[in-house]
């Protein structure tokens, strides 16, 4: 089966479970991010925080990546947000216009912020020089619905490079690389990602390739990853990378109370967001510096409860938390007539 027709197949699954809201409870809000050691999954958390701050709560979810996190905001319930490769963006646009599936599965999926670009890295053995030298040895693309399956397979694709695909996570690539049982494998995560931040990887042994071939430069955009960046990296590594992109749904607040809240919550993060950026940039991921909210990929539009929240006079809903030992409120008579007794 060929990359595009898995892709339309997997999407075309996805349908909108989208239903009302219970009551006047919190919305249960979830952001889709990626593996435990990626930096998605901690740029989540640092949205999250600003939610935590503000008195809501929002879940961070581990995904298998990109592929998985872009249908789930069309499919998976009480999903608002997700964190997307832009090649992934790219690779949809490209087939959207002759495929009636994608056409389907992208319907309503909006741009919330772009955020930062991320690097490509490929951990090889040392005596693989080049990632053409890739050609007919093992390598780990990533599991399916990941951002990583996506690009290694389209750059192996691109410079046509037969290897031997081995569908992985990257923990289990990373050992199955140090046990020898693969010759490289594939990662996109913005540097510095955690995977690599061990000094049990050997830098004798093992490196990162640099990628910098020109035909992949009509796709991803030149990137290095500065010396030292790794424990077992010595110098720095010029790659290419991709922007990570923070999706959402356009949701319709006239369709019934599900779309409407989950409206406001897109409005009140995307406020969130812009207004504590400084504070992100520091004190949040190292990625949180490079982000440039006008990078707006090519051929995608923003979300309308995104601008509605970004409006200047725009008030997000917070609420402080009650203290753990608040009454329900049910005995407030009782408990005023006794402070009243007691006065006496």
């Amino acid at each position: 089966m060929g990359i595009a027709t898995w892709f339309s197949a997997g999407l075309m699954s996805a349908c909108l479970l989208f239903g009302a809201s219970a009551g006047a409870a919190e919305l249960e809000k979830n952001i889709m991010t990626g593996g435990p050691k990626g930096t998605y999954i901690k740029i989540g958390r640092d949205i999250a925080a600003l939610g935590k701050a503000c008195g809501q709560t929002l879940n961070v979810v581990e995904s298998a990546g990109s592929l998985e996190n872009f249908s789930s905001v069309r499919k998976r319930k009480n999903t608002q947000f997700g964190i997307v490769q832009s090649d992934v963006l790219d690779y949809l646009k490209t087939f959207e216009a002759n495929d009636p599936e994608i056409q389907q599965a992208v319907k309503g999926v909006r741009i919330m912020f772009p955020l930062y670009n991320e690097e490509v890295h490929v951990l090889a053995r040392t005596e693989i020089k080049t990632i053409e030298d890739l050609a007919d040895k093992k390598v780990a693309v990533g599991v399916r619905d990941s951002g990583t399956f996506l690009t290694a397979t389209l750059i192996l694709d691109i410079l046509d490079i037969d290897a031997t695909q081995v569908e992985i996570n990257q923990d289990q690539a990373l050992k199955d690389l140090e046990a020898g049982k693969i010759d490289a494998f594939f990662y996109v995560a913005g540097a510095p990602a955690a995977l690599f931040d061990s000094d049990k990887i050997d830098g004798a042994k093992f490196h990162l390739l640099p990628i910098t071939q020109a035909p992949l430069l009509a796709t991803y955009i030149p990137a290095t990853i500065d010396a030292k960046s790794y424990p077992f990296q010595k110098e720095a590594v010029d790659v290419v990378s991709v922007k990570a992109v923070l999706m959402t749904f356009d949701y319709d607040k006239t369709r019934n109370a599900y779309h409407r809240d989950s409206c406001k919550a897109v409005a009140d993060f995307s406020n969130l967001i812009v207004n504590n950026l400084a504070q992100l940039k520091e004190s949040g991921h190292p990625k949180w510096k490079s982000v440039d909210l006008t990078a707006i990929p090519p051929g995608w539009k923003v979300g309308v409860c995104v601008k509605e929240g970004l409006a200047a006079d725009y008030k997000p809903s917070c609420a402080k938390a009650e203290p753990a030992n608040a009454e329900s409120g049910e005995n407030d008579d009782y408990l005023k007539l006794l402070k009243e007794r007691l006065k006496q």
